[in-house]
């Protein structure tokens, strides 16, 4: 074979590894943005590969996905979702909060959004209805934050306290409305609400402290990403000082946390992975009504209730959907 000869048919070669086969369309490319880590959100990533599969959308097989974590720098977002909007990625899975879900929205109105949010998104102005979201964006709301009353009732029949210490993240644009409904609850039963601020690492050191000092009766933790992300330190903070704490998700009790209330983040990072799905066989946002739990789940952690010296009440116990041993 003469030299240039071989030389061509090495290029051919190369050329069909790299470029696709005629008529062949790209891969096309999932843009995961959300306002926490990777480390922390590896449970929920899986349920939202898993929500994909169901739908035949597999990573590596037939999409990719690249991820921007904001690593609870919520002031990032806005810069994470403009590179994958120039990425020109089909579809945007904006998670981990509503502020994700703003920056997101701000940064595009073609690019189709796929949303999981704590909070109501038509009353944070996000969507224009459940049914209709509008525009190009739809999702799955927990409507965690509006249940501080609920979890505020049930942690009243573990512990009787006439001031409870709320822990609120004030860098999530949203926490006000959770806090004010707290405060109205609180009212309401005869109780106080103690505010600690924390948004970071180092904020987090000082509501330690707080803590070990104050020794409040109980604490209730607000519906925020950054919070779940550091669900190990603040269980581990709770069972330092003796605090029985109410958390709004599964995963804090699954980790040694007393007492939770709230929709599975899991099955919704699910869900969301499912529509992801269904938009990228052509679904349009518009047609995709906000999807909605419609079970919450009550979850006890026994060993730390008898760690804390508290009684559960039969009446507890017989509504929990999750009893940890």
């Amino acid at each position: 074979m003469k030299r240039r000869d071989f030389i061509t048919l090495v290029g051919i070669a190369v050329a069909a590894a790299v470029l696709p086969a005629r008529g062949q369309p790209a891969m096309p490319v999932i843009g995961f943005l959300s306002s926490v880590s990777a480390q922390a959100f590896a449970p929920f990533v899986a349920a939202f590969r898993a929500g994909l599969s169901e739908t035949g959308s597999v990573e590596g097989q037939n999409l990719a996905i690249e991820f921007r974590w904001a690593e609870g720098q919520y002031a990032q977002l806005p810069t994470l979702a403009a590179e994958l909007v120039r990425r020109q990625v089909a579809v945007i899975a904006a998670t981990g909060g509503i502020a994700t879900a703003q920056a997101a929205k701000a940064a595009t109105t073609s690019i189709p959004i796929v949303f999981t949010s704590g909070y109501d998104p038509v009353a944070m102005g996000l969507v224009a209805s459940l049914n209709k979201p509008g525009g190009n964006i739809t999702g799955v709301s927990f409507f965690a934050a509006e249940l501080s009353a609920k979890r505020l009732e049930i942690l009243r029949e573990l512990v009787s306290s006439t001031t409870i210490a709320m822990l609120v993240d004030p860098s999530n644009p949203n926490f006000a409305g959770e806090l004010k409904d707290a405060e109205s609850a609180t009212s309401a039963l005869g109780q106080h609400i103690r505010v600690l601020n924390a948004s970071n690492d180092r904020e987090i050191d000082a509501v330690a402290a707080t803590l070990a000092q104050e020794r409040p009766s109980a604490l209730l933790v607000s519906s925020d990403p950054f919070f779940l992300a550091q669900r190990d330190r603040l269980v581990a903070l709770s069972a330092r000082y003796k605090i029985p704490t109410m958390y709004n998700e599964r995963e804090y009790v699954a980790v040694g946390g007393l007492i939770s209330y709230g929709a599975s983040i899991a099955d919704g990072y699910r869900q969301a992975g499912t529509y992801v799905g269904k938009i990228l066989k052509g679904a349009k946002p518009n047609d995709l009504p906000i999807m909605q739990p419609t079970k919450f789940d009550l979850s006890i952690n026994l060993k730390t209730a008898k760690a804390l010296g508290l009684t559960v009440p039969d009446r507890l116990l017989a509504l929990a959907d999750d009893v940890i041993e």
